[in-house]
């Protein structure tokens, strides 16, 4: 076991646990940062994310809003499999294009413009799933346009993570469908990747009973847009690290 990977679990899981992302929106491009091929790193993110995801939806199925729910499913999903299908086989330089789009994402917290031009793509919903398909696909990192949209909907506490844990768990599952088609030459340490997930688990468990059941729906939202903000720092910070 890696302690570079441990520290990145520990940390992105708790975030995970509040707000249904994390493990893959903070932990790829730190695992890059750390010297991780792209698509290693997806090996051990994804399986992580996709479990605790299963567990938030399981626990608050019934408040997923069912009609966005549906669209991802039609606009986004196919994209997400085209474009890792692409990354797969063409060997795409997946660390300029998370670089890029780290840049890109920061930026709107500081950039009128880029806030308005996502802000159009938010209105034209049908446009912002398959961009957001294109960009997870590309980059794993299409959790921050989720977070936006679905945080835009203004639902409650547990309607805002079953969503996007929903889209998110998707997401996970088409991507490792994926990955199993199309690069079946990656070497995977099954028995590390198991206790990654085990140690995952755990601190997910510990962190929804110590953080997430004690924000009310008022907190909660101040809260989710303080990740929001805290999330376009950080990707820029990296951006340019």
């Amino acid at each position: 076991m890696a302690i570079d990977i441990i520290i990145t679990l520990l940390v992105t899981t708790i975030i995970q646990s509040v707000f249904g992302v994390g493990v893959l929106l903070f932990g790829t491009p730190l695992l890059l940062l750390s010297g991780y091929a792209f698509l290693e790193a997806l090996t051990i993110l994804l399986p992580i994310s996709l479990a605790i995801n299963a567990i938030q939806i399981t626990r608050y199925y019934t408040e997923i809003d069912k009609d966005f729910y549906i669209k991802v499913l039609t606009y986004t999903i196919p994209v997400v499999v085209i474009s890792l299908f692409l990354l797969t086989r063409l060997q795409l330089n997946a660390g300029l294009i998370v670089g890029i789009f780290l840049i890109f994402v920061g930026l709107q917290n500081y950039s009128q413009k880029i806030n308005q031009m996502l802000q159009v793509l938010v209105r034209y919903e049908k446009m912002y799933l398959v961009v957001m398909g294109v960009v997870h696909g590309l980059t794993n990192l299409g959790g921050s346009l989720l977070t936006a949209i679905v945080h835009n909907k203004h639902l409650s506490k547990h309607a805002t993570r079953a969503t996007v844990a929903a889209a998110y768990a998707t997401f996970a599952f088409f991507q490792i469908a994926t990955l199993f088609v199309a690069a079946q030459h990656l070497d995977i340490n099954v028995f590390n990747n198991l206790i990654y997930l085990i140690f995952a688990l755990f601190i997910y468990i510990v962190a929804e009973e110590a953080i997430y059941v004690t924000i009310d729906n008022q907190q909660y939202r101040l809260f989710f847009s303080v990740f929001l903000l805290v999330s376009g720092i950080v990707l820029i910070v990296k951006s340019i690290a």
